[in-house]
């Protein structure tokens, strides 16, 4: 049976994944050596085989893992699938202990098996599944799946938290996850994007085998191989963790076509409201989001923060550089008063920095807006294009670093944005005017707090069409924050682009403030409307 994957079936099982799992009392951990774990023969293993393997695969036609006894997987659904308990005296223990590993049976979402293998001394050793890793409800379809079925991903247990708990998860497609430095999980990684908001379908390539292999430092280092209908892969991922989790990643990629899209360094996140759109919010909740913003590092220094978007049509904006010095979707209301939902905890969603390791070339940071009704639906999608097209045959190398934390690892000297909020336009107690806009946008830190209204402050702002209006800028009274303020007509109902900033003469004083704004048509006056139907 040939898998049918798209964007739908890969998001949902994300957003099963995404909610609390469940966990069995606490057993006696295993190492491979001392467990009900068998393996099989041994094989030869190195980082740089594992490379040369995908790009022999790369030569070769696709073949996708088969699914087995599909019609039955179908019929484990969420609710089936999270009765099926791990059995913990099952658990894989290397890294000295510190990386007890435990496994996710398949289903409904995850109908593929990936090859687990344990790495020591140069030689790989496969895992070989059994049911009785698992505690199956009697009445479970799981206990119709043939013995050999296999596994659909992992998590990496927490073997010092009370109560237990996970810090990574592997599973579905080449998508992974961390609950980063406050015990959450919320955005995720991906391998690969490809084709992203594009004509063509969207391709999902996946994780087909793992290899886990002790290291002297007590990290875990996980080698990953990875096939797609466009391309193949070869990573390693050197995960620690202290109180943040830090991955250091090397892939390799070689293309089996020409890729129209090829999105480096993933991530994949959801928004769906904030303070800034507010009157759209249907929830109860003041803000549904895992991240707010994406934040930029060029590789000339210059910080920029673009506040997200749940657009009305799907967007795709990209921000040309060379030699990034990072970017990262970013949660950074930490205000629980904001959220209010403590049952998913919005305000500890990780942030996810992407700091490169070497070169990167010329190229593009892509941030991809989808429109969404609910927070079940991922919906935000960054990732580094390189400038160079891949043709069939190319191959592409890639390293960096993964930081999942709850500030940023390299934070701005400047002021930072801390808050965005929109209303309407015009001046309290007079006449509105139809179509007109106001942006608050607030500041903190890099010394502002000190500045007062006689400082010479003020906002350089800029629009890519309409008119900006009464723009000025002052201290909030009773905060260490400066607010700048503005009016936005635009001209006609395409997407406007704004750049802001605080500055003090020539000195700029904060990081760049980017934001798209979509002109609600009903809003226009009847010039801008009618120009909207001519063009």
């Amino acid at each position: 049976m040939t898998p049918d994957i798209s964007r739908r079936t890969v998001l949902a099982g994300l957003a099963a994944l995404g909610l609390e799992l469940p966990l069995v009392a606490h057993a006696a951990e295993a190492s491979a050596a001392a467990s009900p774990l068998t393996f099989g023969p041994a094989a030869p293993f190195s980082f740089d085989g594992l490379v040369e393997r995908a790009r022999t695969m790369a030569a070769a036609p696709y073949a996708p893992t088969p699914v087995r006894d599909g019609a039955v997987l179908e019929k484990i659904d969420y609710e089936d699938h999270w009765k099926i308990r791990f059995r913990n005296d099952h658990t894989l223990t290397i890294a000295g202990g510190k990386a007890p590993i435990r496994f996710f049976h398949l289903g409904k979402f995850f109908k593929q098996p990936v090859g687990i293998h344990l790495v020591d001394a140069g030689e790989s050793r496969s895992l070989l599944y059994r049911p009785d890793f698992f505690d199956i409800p009697k009445d479970s379809p799981a206990r119709l799946l043939p013995g050999d079925i296999g596994f659909a991903g992992f998590r990496v247990m927490d073997p010092d938290a009370e109560p237990e708990r996970d810090w990574v998860a592997f599973l579905g497609a080449a998508y992974f996850r961390s609950s980063g430095e406050l015990d959450q999980y919320g955005l995720s990684a991906r391998a690969v994007a490809i084709n992203c908001a594009m004509p063509q379908p969207e391709e999902f390539p996946r994780f087909t085998d793992f290899f886990f292999a002790p290291s002297e430092t007590g990290t875990l280092v996980v080698y990953c191989l990875m096939d797609g209908e466009s391309i193949t892969g070869a990573l390693r991922m050197d995960m620690s963790r202290d109180k943040k989790v830090v991955m250091d990643i090397s892939a390799r990629f070689f293309a089996r076509r020409a890729i129209a899209r090829v999105g480096l360094a993933a991530l994949t996140s959801m928004f769906w409201y904030s303070e800034t759109d507010k009157e759209k919010a249907p929830d109860w909740r003041p803000e549904i989001h895992d991240a707010d913003g994406l934040a930029i590092w060029t590789g000339a220094g210059e910080r920029l923060w673009r506040p997200l978007n749940n657009p009305p049509r799907v967007m795709t904006s990209s921000f040309v550089d060379s030699d990034p010095r990072g970017f990262g979707l970013l949660q950074r209301d930490r205000n629980f008063d904001h959220y209010q939902d403590d049952g998913v905890f919005y305000d500890k969603r990780p942030s996810v920095w992407i700091e490169p390791r070497g070169g990167w070339g010329a190229g593009a940071v892509q941030l991809v807006e989808i429109p969404t009704d609910d927070e079940i639906h991922d919906n935000i999608v960054a990732y580094w294009v390189p400038a160079k097209p891949v043709e069939k045959g190319d191959a592409l190398a890639i390293d960096y670093r993964l930081h999942w934390v709850a500030e940023e690892p390299f934070p701005p000297t400047a002021a930072r944005v801390v808050a965005t909020r929109t209303g309407m336009g015009g001046v309290p107690g007079q006449p509105r005017p139809k179509g007109v806009t106001k942006f608050a946008v607030d500041f903190e830190g890099g010394g502002i707090a000190a500045l007062g209204q006689k400082d010479g402050v003020d906002a350089s702002v800029s629009a890519s069409s309409g008119t900006i209006i009464n723009t000025y800028a002052l201290p909030v009274v009773g905060t260490p924050r400066w607010r700048v303020i503005f009016d936005l007509k635009p001209e006609d109902a395409q997407p406007v682009d704004l750049r802001m900033y605080l500055r003090r003469g020539d000195q700029a004083l904060s990081e760049t403030w980017l934001f798209q704004f979509h002109p609600d048509p009903t809003d226009l006056p009847p010039s801008a409307a009618a120009k909207r139907r001519m063009g």
